[in-house]
């Protein structure tokens, strides 16, 4: 390493106080000015061009040390923000943002007082250092990550539909039970894969199969039949039993219901496995909670108002990406589907018929009228489907029996079980039917 320290250096220099770092650049220029080294090799050591090192030289010999010094240094930055300004940002963020991220905030401060010219809102950045100082945001340190392989975006939009459920106190404490105080409330929640767009939302109570289905039946309304759904291993949509494995019979309300309509279902193992639904219900606990107490929502009916009218439309254009692949891979609903729809999204259970035939089912008793569409026969098995709007329907071969609910259990008979067919049982044969035509009068 070569000393480019020289005597004619302190009778350039004068009383600035120098840094280690202008102290070196002094040491080149005045190497270079004595010609013991070229102007190309000191832009080498000083990592600047050749063209900076002349005007170094011209600074150097005119002002001395002073020269290699910024000409701002000790001075206030042609970009600062007038404290003012400073102090009217934090107490709008303590007033209102004070429990919001600094890049949130900065966002809902321009939204509120950028377009207006009231106020001059400084970068995220800059925000972010300032709720720091006045401890209105602790910066937090990055946890050790664990390994996992990536896995790429699907293609198409409605290729596949991350799904999953999330309960929070989505709206503070400003809705509540008087017995038990503060709901928990449940975001029903699907986000294309593709796209990153929330296709559909909805606040429920739990994530049962009537709210699920009730979900479902609204999406496909929609947008379609997405191809697959990911979704996680939630006793409402997986039975977790051991016995599931070598029996592939056994199936939810919610597996039946999307097997019928043809979607395909894919069971994560961990919640990492569906990471991108995970992350957002992490950002929508933190924005949407927000911006619904802005907005002055109060109860899960108008939340999913504020979902579908503003919130996800906004959303969507904000964090959307582009898929790999233009166009929709959503399916429509076939005829069939059409046909069958309040019965696919139904809880379907089996019960057998009594002598009697009367059905029981959740503590009612069912009786069926003598004329059916098809024929019915004591202990055979039928299908109890209870539809959304809460109706009981009760279905044999394909076809609906006709019923009546009992208002009390009926009593037992002994007498020997008849037959229900399609007309009643005091029916005479005309007089050309076969039993006729071979002397059984």
């Amino acid at each position: 390493m070569e000393d480019y320290s020289f005597p004619m250096k302190s009778s350039m220099a004068d009383n600035t106080t120098l840094t280690d770092n202008e102290q070196v650049k002094l040491d080149i220029i005045n190497a270079v000015l004595i010609k013991k080294i070229k102007t190309g090799q000191a832009a080498r050591i000083l990592g600047i061009t050749s063209r900076q090192v002349q005007r170094l030289k011209k600074e150097v010999k005119r002002e001395g040390a002073q020269g290699v010094v910024h000409k701002l240094k000790g001075k206030i930055s042609n970009n600062h923000i007038d404290p003012s300004v400073k102090e009217k940002v934090l107490q709008k963020i303590r007033t209102r943002y004070y429990d919001f991220k600094p890049g949130f905030a900065t966002e809902k401060l321009k939204e509120e007082y950028d377009d207006r010219n009231q106020l001059i809102i400084p970068t995220s950045q800059t925000v972010r250092m300032w709720m720091n100082e006045s401890g209105l945001w602790k910066t937090h340190k990055q946890k050790k990550a664990e390994y996992r392989s990536w896995r790429p975006r699907k293609e198409y939009y409605g290729e596949l539909e991350q799904f999953d459920g999330s309960y929070h106190y989505w709206f503070e404490n400003r809705y509540k039970d008087k017995s038990s105080g503060l709901i928990e409330v449940c975001l029903l929640l699907s986000v294309d894969d593709a796209t990153g767009k929330i296709t559909h939302a909805e606040f429920a109570d739990n994530e049962g199969v009537v709210a699920v289905f009730t979900f479902w039946k609204s999406y496909v309304t929609i947008n379609g039949k997405p191809i697959a759904v990911y979704l996680d291993r939630y006793s409402t949509y997986k039975i977790n039993h051991k016995s599931a494995v070598d029996n592939y019979d056994l199936m939810t309300q919610f597996e039946r219901a999307m097997k019928d309509i043809a979607i395909h279902l894919i069971t994560a193992h961990s919640a990492q496995a569906k990471g991108r639904i995970e992350r957002l219900f992490g950002t929508l606990q933190d924005r949407l909670v927000k911006e619904m107490r802005l907005a002055g929502i109060n109860t899960p009916m108008e939340g999913n108002q504020f979902l579908k009218e503003i919130f996800i439309p906004k959303f969507n254009n904000q964090f959307s990406v582009v898929p790999a692949q233009t166009g929709d891979t959503h399916r429509s609903l076939t005829s069939d589907d059409k046909k069958n729809f309040n019965r696919t999204f139904s809880i379907q259970s089996k019960r057998k018929v009594n002598n009697d035939f009367t059905i029981q089912f959740k503590n009612n008793w069912y009786q069926l009228k003598e004329v059916q569409p098809t024929t019915v026969r004591p202990r055979e098995t039928v299908l109890i489907e209870e539809w959304l709007d809460g109706t009981i329907h009760i279905t044999l071969k394909g076809f609906e029996l006709v019923s009546m609910l009992l208002p009390e259990r009926p009593k037992k008979i002994k007498a020997n079980p008849v037959i229900l067919t399609t007309h009643e049982l005091n029916w005479e044969p005309p007089a050309d039917h076969p039993w006729r035509r071979y002397g059984n009068r």
